[in-house]
């Protein structure tokens, strides 16, 4: 599986705790959804993850707490989750994504290694004067953005030396 790990920088600043499925799955029912077994199946493979999981990574696990779960299933509830920035998305070269749980705070971004997929979440970000020049330049009244680095982690490479 591409993605493997995730961890976070001590300069998160605290806010490096995940929302569990419990919460997940009463924000989701706040917001009109059904909570079905096979919704809270998914919620329970992220939940029980402190890595990146790709989908067909979080069908296997998923099948653990609701045997008769499908892919489409799967695509749907995480498709949901990340309309309402309850799962994180992680992108990875080549097109591959995997998810894990939102912390709280919410805003951050991602280090990739693109030898092992290990996935590392930062806050700090200064782009404000970036969105506002962008902004001004092009017409566009921006919204959010994404920002990923892509590298090689320690590990890696002390493994490839």
């Amino acid at each position: 599986m591409w993605l493997k790990r995730h961890r976070e920088f001590s300069w998160c600043k605290g806010d490096d705790v995940r929302l569990t499925a419990n919460r997940i799955a009463g924000l989701l029912r706040e917001r009109g959804y059904r909570l079905t077994p096979q919704r809270h199946a998914v919620l329970r493979a992220l939940e029980a993850s402190h890595e990146c999981l790709s989908p067909d990574a979080i069908l296997e696990k998923a099948r653990e707490f609701a045997p008769d779960i499908g892919r489409v299933t799967v695509y749907r509830t995480l498709d949901i989750l990340t309309q309402h920035d309850l799962v994180c998305r992680v992108h990875a070269p080549g097109g591959c994504r995997g998810y894990t749980m939102t912390r709280p705070s919410g805003h951050h971004h991602h280090l990739v290694c693109v030898e092992c997929g290990a996935t590392v979440d930062f806050s700090d970000c200064d782009l404000k004067e970036l969105e506002e020049r962008l902004g001004r330049d092009t017409g566009f009244e921006l919204t959010g953005h994404l920002l990923e680095f892509y590298g090689t982690c320690p590990a890696c490479r002390k493994t490839s030396s």
